[in-house]
């Protein structure tokens, strides 16, 4: 996902540093942008096995033909920059003669920065019904564009449909949930690794074997063990901590680190510490035990 989203910015930049040629240029779109989108995703540009250019239908010709196993399973559309694909709509419905005329199921819209995708044939459904993917390079959240584009790559575009019905239960489901519970939360319930033998350090009495700690600093996070120890989960959290502070603090805590490394400390102690340290930095611990 890295590379992909590495793309995205290098399209963004070229964009902003050459609008004017894109707007008017629809070969340049096509050569600059949406190759280069296509090529990290997995297309063999080149390859006329992967991908064909001119495709001819009944309904006209379409710019290029998407194929897996000698089989067309999506037509691309391009526009130049200065048509708006999201709200075109008579060149969304070319494009679904295209595919309808062929029985290809899936078309792509794009100028390179607006992409939409349709779903070519489906009974008793309009074509906005069809509609799986919209995509604003220029308006929407890096992390957003980056997946809705990866379901077009070359090993996941077949599920398309799935990806998106996902994709759009998933939006809706968390648009709710929301409204009643904190965003953090939510991702802990979708990420959370937290198991039942999870203590908070306020229900501890420093006898119990330690197995993992967390760390609630804005969700739970877990934490390497150095030693499975009650002396373990101190020197551990003062890592933790020492990582996020500044370099006056960082040089403090690995002070104290060093020094409690190399002496003895009784239970009750570390109890002590481990409790000061929670009230002095604002967060809470748990361990897994």
């Amino acid at each position: 996902m890295l590379k992909l989203q590495e793309t995205i910015i290098s399209v963004i930049k070229k964009v902003h540093e050459h609008r004017l040629l894109y707007e008017k240029n629809e070969e340049a779109v096509k050569q600059h942008l949406i190759g280069e989108i296509f090529r990290t995703l997995g297309w063999d540009w080149e390859n006329p096995r992967e991908v064909r250019p001119e495709e001819r239908t009944e309904d006209g010709r379409a710019d290029y033909a998407l194929v897996l196993e000698d089989k067309v399973v999506a037509y691309v559309e391009a526009k130049n920059l200065g048509i708006n694909v999201l709200r075109n709509e008579r060149a969304l419905r070319q494009l679904a003669r295209y595919c309808f005329s062929r029985g290809v199921k899936y078309g792509i819209i794009t100028n390179g920065t607006q992409w939409k995708v349709v779903k070519a044939f489906e009974e008793n459904s309009t074509l906005e019904d069809r509609i799986l993917l919209r995509i604003d390079l220029l308006n929407e959240p890096l992390e957003r564009v980056t997946l809705k584009l990866s379901f077009l790559s070359k090993n996941k575009i077949t599920k398309l449909e799935d990806y998106s019905l996902y994709l759009k239960a998933f939006t809706w489901g968390f648009e709710n949930l929301k409204k009643s519970y904190p965003k953090d939360f939510l991702f802990s319930y979708l990420t959370g690794s937290i198991k039942s033998n999870f203590l908070l350090l306020d229900h501890l009495d420093g006898s119990e074997v330690p197995k993992g700690l967390y760390v609630y600093d804005n969700g739970w996070k877990g934490v390497p063990l150095i030693e499975k120890n009650l002396k373990g989960v101190l020197l551990s959290l003062l890592l933790y901590l020492s990582e996020k502070a500044s370099k006056k603090e960082r040089n403090e805590i690995l002070i104290a680190y060093k020094q409690l490394r190399n002496v003895p400390l009784s239970k009750d102690k570390i109890m002590l510490l481990l409790r000061e340290l929670e009230k002095e930095k604002g967060v809470k611990i748990g361990l897994e035990i």
